[in-house]
């Protein structure tokens, strides 16, 4: 049965079966982009962000700083000039902020501005099981409370507090929300259980060279000394280690070889470190990541952790890896659970694998796939199904394609740049 697509949407054809070669540059961290742009919220002098990725998630921050008051020049390309002299609303587009999560960043950054801030629910993926209760807890601490019944509607008529907070999960966006908000705070803030992740490291870093005294940055737990004024500044994000780390999977189950440019080796480890117990050729030199012609193996378990364990970004992909290879590879996302009810579509291309509960696949390989209709249903299952569909025998139709290209510029440009067959197609809306 075809998939039902959203109308507008769109799908990629893919005529599976073909080796990639050639060399991929990556963009700019995807994860570091918003949490950056959020920033800039805090200061009323411009700002400057290079190397940024011309992805749909980055767009659609950039339109939602614009209906706040923002000044953005070059949106749509890799360098954003930002200035936040004037910010206008405390309440960001409804429409926009229900297409993506990480509008959620931009609490702290209004309140600092405004005094008060009203989301709509934040969107992106997995909507329903992915909550803000950490933002709120932090932001709660800091002195804000509910200015209605609606919980998305935070308001702070003392300013906006020091506070110790002991964050319940270590969520990465939920550590960027605190630290948003702490270096506006006049006094010291004290973050613990705070999340380590590069993105989390370059959010600071951006912050310091704004004017905020923040250490401990990459560990869990992290001071800010906030509330002087923040300058403009400028930043060039780095590569998306996650995003290197997709081209590595899709160049392993094609039995291709691909140069990949842009990311840091410390970030990559935990990648490359998984890919190379499967027996994928990989080798990691300065910024290049290099895969040969591989032959993949099974491991026993894979397991996603908080950083810097194995990235869940990237538990879709290697579960994709694991049905061409030789043995059975237990798959383990305890994070979150619709992801690997994504990939049950694998089932009906020839996959052998077993649903065991919400977070976890038994996947035995190799098998052969076969070309199906397939539906991408969050941005790295959808990544995934699109790696499937290029090792299979046969054509594959996966859409929509937007859902994909909230994370990866340029995808089907790309894709052909280095030997894949693939193609655009208007979906079928159906009736």
């Amino acid at each position: 049965m075809t998939p039902r697509r959203a109308r507008g949407s769109t799908t990629l054809v893919v005529h599976g079966g073909h080796r990639l070669a050639g060399s991929i540059e990556v963009d700019g961290n995807k994860n570091a982009a918003l949490p950056l742009l959020a920033a800039c919220l805090l200061s009323d002098q411009p700002c400057r962000l290079t190397n940024v990725p011309r992805i749909r998630d980055v767009s659609v921050m950039v339109k939602l700083l614009q209906g706040l008051g923002a000044e953005v020049e070059g949106a749509g390309s890799a360098t954003l000039d930002i200035c936040c002299r004037h910010v206008t609303t405390a309440e960001p587009d409804p429409g926009l902020v229900g297409l993506l999560r990480g509008s959620v960043l931009l609490f702290g950054p209004l309140l600092a501005r405004l005094g008060r801030a009203r989301l709509a629910p934040p969107g992106g993926d997995f909507p329903a099981r992915r909550t803000i209760a950490v933002h709120l807890q932090a932001l709660r601490a800091m002195g804000a409370r509910e200015a209605s019944a609606d919980a998305h509607e935070l308001e702070v008529p003392g300013g906006l507090r020091p506070a110790s907070v002991y964050l319940e999960e270590a969520s990465v966006t939920g550590t960027e929300t605190a630290i948003l908000a702490a270096a506006a705070a006049p006094g010291t803030t004290e973050i613990r259980h705070a999340a380590c992740e590069p993105h989390v490291v370059e959010l600071c870093a951006f912050l310091r060279s704004m004017g905020a005294d923040i250490e401990g940055d990459g560990t869990p737990r992290i001071r800010i000394a906030g509330g002087a004024p923040l300058a403009g500044a400028s930043r060039r994000l780095g590569g998306d280690y996650i995003e290197a780390g997709s081209w590595a999977v899709l160049a392993a189950v094609t039995g291709g070889e691909l140069e990949i440019r842009g990311a840091c080796a410390a970030d990559l480890e935990p990648i490359t470190s998984v890919l190379s117990r499967m027996n994928v050729n990989c080798a990691v030199t300065g910024d290049r990541l290099v895969v040969g012609a591989s032959r993949p193996a099974a491991i026993r378990q894979v397991t996603t952790a908080p950083w810097p364990g194995f990235p869940s970004d990237m538990v879709s992909l290697v579960t994709v890896l694991a049905t061409q290879a030789r043995g059975r590879t237990l798959v383990h996302d305890w994070m979150y659970e619709l992801r690997l009810f994504a990939l049950e579509q694998l089932s009906g291309m020839g996959a052998n694998l077993f649903l065991c509960d919400p977070h976890r696949m038994i996947v035995d390989g190799p098998s052969r796939l076969k070309g199906r209709d397939l539906d991408t249903r969050d941005l790295r299952s959808g990544m995934a199904l699109i790696a499937a569909a290029l090792a299979a025998r046969g054509t594959s139709r996966v859409g929509p394609l937007e859902t994909v290209e909230r994370g990866y510029a340029n995808l089907v440009e790309r894709l052909v740049g280095v030997g894949a067959r693939v193609a655009v197609e208007p979906a079928d809306t159906g009736s």
